[in-house]
Protein backbone atom coordinates (compact mmCIF):
# COMPACT_ATOMS: atom_id res chain seq x y z
CA UNK A 1 0.00 0.00 0.00
CA UNK A 2 1.37 3.42 -0.88
CA UNK A 3 1.44 6.39 1.50
CA UNK A 4 -1.81 8.29 1.46
CA UNK A 5 -3.77 5.47 -0.11
CA UNK A 6 -7.16 5.18 1.53
CA UNK A 7 -7.93 2.04 3.44
CA UNK A 8 -11.22 0.39 2.68
CA UNK A 9 -13.55 -0.72 5.47
CA UNK A 10 -12.87 -4.36 4.60
CA UNK A 11 -10.33 -4.71 7.39
CA UNK A 12 -7.16 -3.40 8.94
CA UNK A 13 -3.69 -3.68 7.59
CA UNK A 14 -1.55 -6.21 9.34
CA UNK A 15 0.86 -4.72 11.83
CA UNK A 16 4.38 -5.88 12.27
CA UNK A 17 6.68 -6.37 15.21
CA UNK A 18 10.03 -4.82 15.97
CA UNK A 19 11.52 -6.03 19.24
CA UNK A 20 12.18 -3.32 21.78
CA UNK A 21 10.85 -0.41 19.76
CA UNK A 22 7.71 1.61 20.34
CA UNK A 23 6.79 -0.23 23.54
CA UNK A 24 7.30 1.64 26.76
CA UNK A 25 9.58 -0.38 29.02
CA UNK A 26 9.31 -3.63 27.12
CA UNK A 27 11.30 -5.85 24.91
CA UNK A 28 8.82 -6.62 22.21
CA UNK A 29 5.12 -5.86 22.18
CA UNK A 30 3.22 -4.26 19.33
CA UNK A 31 1.11 -1.20 20.01
CA UNK A 32 -1.73 -0.84 17.52
CA UNK A 33 -2.61 2.75 16.56
CA UNK A 34 -5.44 4.18 14.47
CA UNK A 35 -4.66 7.51 12.78
CA UNK A 36 -7.74 9.52 11.85
CA UNK A 37 -6.51 12.44 9.73
CA UNK A 38 -8.04 13.77 6.51
CA UNK A 39 -4.85 15.53 5.39
CA UNK A 40 -3.13 12.65 3.63
CA UNK A 41 0.38 14.13 3.77
CA UNK A 42 0.16 14.56 7.54
CA UNK A 43 -1.32 11.08 7.90
CA UNK A 44 1.51 9.58 5.81
CA UNK A 45 4.16 11.48 7.80
CA UNK A 46 2.79 10.32 11.15
CA UNK A 47 2.23 6.78 9.91
CA UNK A 48 5.77 6.49 8.57
CA UNK A 49 7.24 7.86 11.82
CA UNK A 50 5.22 5.45 13.96
CA UNK A 51 5.96 2.43 11.79
CA UNK A 52 9.68 3.23 11.97
CA UNK A 53 9.32 2.98 15.75
CA UNK A 54 7.61 -0.42 15.54
CA UNK A 55 3.98 0.59 15.93
CA UNK A 56 1.28 -1.23 13.96
CA UNK A 57 -0.64 1.55 12.23
CA UNK A 58 -3.92 1.84 10.37
CA UNK A 59 -5.03 5.15 8.84
CA UNK A 60 -8.46 6.41 7.86
CA UNK A 61 -9.54 9.78 6.53
CA UNK A 62 -13.16 10.33 7.64
CA UNK A 63 -15.08 10.33 10.89
CA UNK A 64 -17.40 7.57 9.69
CA UNK A 65 -14.47 5.31 8.83
CA UNK A 66 -12.95 6.08 12.24
CA UNK A 67 -16.05 4.79 14.02
CA UNK A 68 -16.14 1.67 11.85
CA UNK A 69 -12.48 0.80 12.35
CA UNK A 70 -12.42 1.67 16.06
CA UNK A 71 -15.43 -0.58 16.57
CA UNK A 72 -14.07 -3.52 14.58
CA UNK A 73 -10.38 -3.57 15.56
CA UNK A 74 -8.82 -3.51 19.05
CA UNK A 75 -6.56 -0.45 19.13
CA UNK A 76 -4.23 0.58 21.92
CA UNK A 77 -4.39 4.25 20.93
CA UNK A 78 -6.29 6.54 18.55
CA UNK A 79 -4.80 9.74 17.07
CA UNK A 80 -7.81 11.85 16.11
CA UNK A 81 -8.05 15.08 14.12
CA UNK A 82 -11.05 17.35 14.78
CA UNK A 83 -11.73 18.75 11.31
CA UNK A 84 -12.82 15.62 9.44
CA UNK A 85 -15.26 15.00 6.60
CA UNK A 86 -18.59 13.27 7.28
CA UNK A 87 -18.30 13.41 11.08
CA UNK A 88 -15.96 15.67 13.04
CA UNK A 89 -13.44 14.36 15.56
CA UNK A 90 -15.35 15.68 18.58
CA UNK A 91 -18.44 13.71 17.52
CA UNK A 92 -16.30 10.62 16.87
CA UNK A 93 -14.73 10.91 20.32
CA UNK A 94 -18.11 11.39 22.04
CA UNK A 95 -19.59 8.42 20.18
CA UNK A 96 -16.69 6.12 21.05
CA UNK A 97 -17.03 7.06 24.73
CA UNK A 98 -20.82 6.63 24.56
CA UNK A 99 -20.22 3.09 23.23
CA UNK A 100 -18.00 2.39 26.23
CA UNK A 101 -14.62 2.53 24.48
CA UNK A 102 -11.77 3.13 26.92
CA UNK A 103 -9.01 3.26 24.31
CA UNK A 104 -6.81 6.33 24.86
CA UNK A 105 -7.55 9.12 22.38
CA UNK A 106 -5.03 11.83 21.54
CA UNK A 107 -6.50 14.75 19.60
CA UNK A 108 -3.98 15.84 16.97
CA UNK A 109 -5.35 19.00 15.42
CA UNK A 110 -4.67 22.51 14.15
CA UNK A 111 -7.31 23.93 16.50
CA UNK A 112 -5.20 25.27 19.34
CA UNK A 113 -7.31 27.80 21.22
CA UNK A 114 -7.99 27.07 24.88
CA UNK A 115 -11.70 26.55 24.16
CA UNK A 116 -10.83 24.03 21.43
CA UNK A 117 -8.57 22.05 23.78
CA UNK A 118 -11.21 22.10 26.52
CA UNK A 119 -13.87 20.92 24.04
CA UNK A 120 -11.64 18.04 22.93
CA UNK A 121 -10.87 16.93 26.47
CA UNK A 122 -14.51 17.32 27.52
CA UNK A 123 -15.56 15.19 24.53
CA UNK A 124 -13.52 12.35 26.02
CA UNK A 125 -10.00 12.78 24.66
CA UNK A 126 -7.16 11.84 26.98
CA UNK A 127 -4.64 14.30 25.54
CA UNK A 128 -4.47 17.09 22.98
CA UNK A 129 -1.56 18.10 20.72
CA UNK A 130 -1.67 21.11 18.40
CA UNK A 131 -0.26 21.08 14.86
CA UNK A 132 2.44 21.73 13.89
CA UNK A 133 3.98 19.27 16.33
CA UNK A 134 7.24 17.46 16.90
CA UNK A 135 7.18 13.71 16.19
CA UNK A 136 9.41 13.33 19.26
CA UNK A 137 6.76 14.97 21.47
CA UNK A 138 3.98 12.93 19.84
CA UNK A 139 5.87 9.70 20.60
CA UNK A 140 6.42 10.77 24.22
CA UNK A 141 2.73 11.55 24.67
CA UNK A 142 1.79 8.22 23.09
CA UNK A 143 4.12 6.36 25.46
CA UNK A 144 2.56 8.15 28.43
CA UNK A 145 -0.97 7.32 27.30
CA UNK A 146 -0.26 3.66 26.61
CA UNK A 147 1.65 3.39 29.89
CA UNK A 148 -1.42 4.67 31.75
CA UNK A 149 -3.71 2.35 29.80
CA UNK A 150 -1.44 -0.64 30.49
CA UNK A 151 -1.59 -0.02 34.21
CA UNK A 152 -5.23 -1.15 34.21
CA UNK A 153 -7.66 -0.33 36.99
CA UNK A 154 -5.16 -0.11 39.81
CA UNK A 155 -4.35 -3.83 39.66
CA UNK A 156 -0.93 -4.05 38.05
CA UNK A 157 -0.50 -7.80 38.74
CA UNK A 158 -2.77 -10.33 37.07
CA UNK A 159 -2.69 -13.79 38.57
CA UNK A 160 -4.17 -17.17 37.71
CA UNK A 161 -3.03 -20.07 39.89
CA UNK A 162 0.81 -19.84 39.87
CA UNK A 163 0.98 -17.67 36.71
CA UNK A 164 1.61 -13.95 37.43
CA UNK A 165 1.84 -11.05 34.98
CA UNK A 166 2.86 -7.57 36.11
CA UNK A 167 1.22 -5.19 33.62
CA UNK A 168 3.45 -2.30 34.70
CA UNK A 169 6.85 -3.96 34.35
CA UNK A 170 5.58 -6.52 31.81
CA UNK A 171 7.20 -9.41 33.62
CA UNK A 172 5.68 -12.86 33.70
CA UNK A 173 6.46 -15.63 36.16
CA UNK A 174 5.16 -19.11 36.79
CA UNK A 175 5.73 -20.88 40.09
CA UNK A 176 8.12 -18.08 41.02
CA UNK A 177 10.28 -18.51 37.91
CA UNK A 178 10.42 -15.46 35.64
CA UNK A 179 10.41 -15.90 31.88
CA UNK A 180 10.15 -13.72 28.78
CA UNK A 181 6.61 -13.34 27.67
CA UNK A 182 5.51 -13.03 24.09
CA UNK A 183 3.07 -10.96 22.15
CA UNK A 184 0.45 -13.63 22.82
CA UNK A 185 0.19 -12.49 26.44
CA UNK A 186 -1.00 -9.08 25.32
CA UNK A 187 -3.31 -10.55 22.70
CA UNK A 188 -5.08 -12.38 25.53
CA UNK A 189 -5.33 -9.17 27.52
CA UNK A 190 -6.75 -7.11 24.67
CA UNK A 191 -8.89 -9.68 22.89
CA UNK A 192 -10.31 -11.92 25.60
Amino acid sequence: MSWGQSLSPEGPSSGFHVAGLGCPGSGGCVIRVLIVEDERRISAYVRRGLEEQGYAVDAVFTGKDALYWASSTPYDLILLDILLPELNGLAVCRELRRRGSRVPILMLTARGMVDDRVAGLDAGADDYLVKPFSLKELLARMRALTRRADSGDGQPVLAVADLMMDTTTRRVSRAGREFAYCRLCWVFRHCC
